[in-house]
């Protein structure tokens, strides 16, 4: 015999606006100064750079940062992937950086969807 339960498709299938799905994330996630990013720096978490590359070349690099374009940055940090990084950890600290703030809270929510211990900037 096979039942299932009802789920409850009226509030999920609802569209939402990106306005509403980043204040969503941003709600999730903590956003730390570049002051907070540096200590948590020293402390061992990582900075991402997710930025496009034409982005960076115009802006110039964020030092110190790893590079991993925002396409991939889920299978890099996901600790069981096999595309992932050597330091993948559920308890890395990842700080995640982008050009305005909107693409690296979006990333670094999908990063706490993984369980990564993430915070944009």
């Amino acid at each position: 015999m096979i039942t299932a339960e009802r789920v409850d498709t009226d509030s999920a299938s609802r569209p939402r606006t990106i306005d509403q799905v980043l204040e969503s994330a941003r709600r999730r996630i903590v956003r730390l100064t570049p002051r907070q990013a540096e200590q948590a720096c020293r402390a061992g978490a990582v900075v991402v750079d997710i930025r496009p590359a034409a982005q960076r070349e115009t802006e110039g690099l964020v030092p110190g940062a790893l590079i991993i374009e925002r396409n991939v940055l889920e299978w890099r940090f996901d600790p069981s992937s096999e595309a992932r990084l050597p330091i993948a950890d559920y308890d890395l600290q990842v700080i995640v950086v982008c050009q305005e703030g909107y693409t690296s809270s979006l990333a670094a929510a999908a990063l706490q969807d993984l369980g990564i211990h993430e915070r944009p900037v």
